[in-house]
């Protein structure tokens, strides 16, 4: 009896036919249908990305070329031969970006494949001098220095001296040196003035010390 039931709620009427492996089954109940994910409506694309640096990276639509605005200019190239002394292929300073009387200065010296010293340091590999560095940030000291409000004059400047200097990283043709000195002993009886002294190239530190100026006065 329970076999009759199962066979009257599952099975139609079956006609054994005169081969038995063509017998069929049909069931009563409906089949099952799963929904086609490729067309269902409540999934989204999503996007993958294969770095955390990928996916945090913002998205911009303005070009690169028109994202960054160039450095502001307080003295061009004309200002500084009015004041420095120093001429090719000895001039270091490109421009001044931030200039406050007596006290401190920020230069920028933009490093080019034609600088003269890159033929000979490194042919392979071309790299800024250390001492070059050093010198184009006592340059930016001097702008400082051969100031009315330091009692300065071009006539009379020198690099007296260097200490607790450090080089953090190379300086590449392409590079953007960004030079910051400041003021912080003067001694205008005697001339003498000393300065710190740091070199950035993306934000990043590449050159600091102390630097010591003897100056002269008109």
């Amino acid at each position: 009896m329970a076999a009759s039931a199962f066979s009257n709620a599952f099975l139609s009427p079956v006609t054994l036919p005169s081969n038995p492996k063509s017998i069929s089954f049909q069931p009563k109940f409906p089949l099952l249908k799963f929904p086609n994910t490729r067309s269902h409506p409540s999934l989204t694309k999503t996007t993958t990305f294969c770095s955390s640096d990928a996916a945090n990276a913002p998205q911009h639509d303005t070009p690169i070329e028109l994202r960054y605005p160039a450095f502001p200019t307080v003295m061009d190239i004309n200002q500084i031969r009015d004041i420095l002394p120093h001429r090719f292929p000895f001039l270091l300073v490109d421009r001044v970006i931030e200039y406050n009387p007596g006290v401190s200065a920020v230069a920028i010296k933009n490093v080019t494949i034609n600088d003269n010293f890159f033929p000979g340091h490194f042919p392979e590999r071309p790299i800024m001098p250390g001492v070059l560095m050093v010198e184009a940030m006592a340059q930016v000291g001097g702008l400082v220095m051969l100031q009315p409000e330091v009692g300065g004059s071009r006539e009379n400047f020198f690099f007296a001296g260097i200490d607790k200097v450090r080089f953090r990283k190379p300086v590449i043709a392409g590079d953007t040196l960004v030079m910051r000195m400041t003021l912080t002993k003067l001694q205008k009886r005697f001339g003498i003035a000393k300065m710190d002294g740091k070199a950035y190239v993306g934000g990043e530190v590449v050159c600091e010390g102390e630097f010591l100026m003897a100056m002269g006065s008109e």
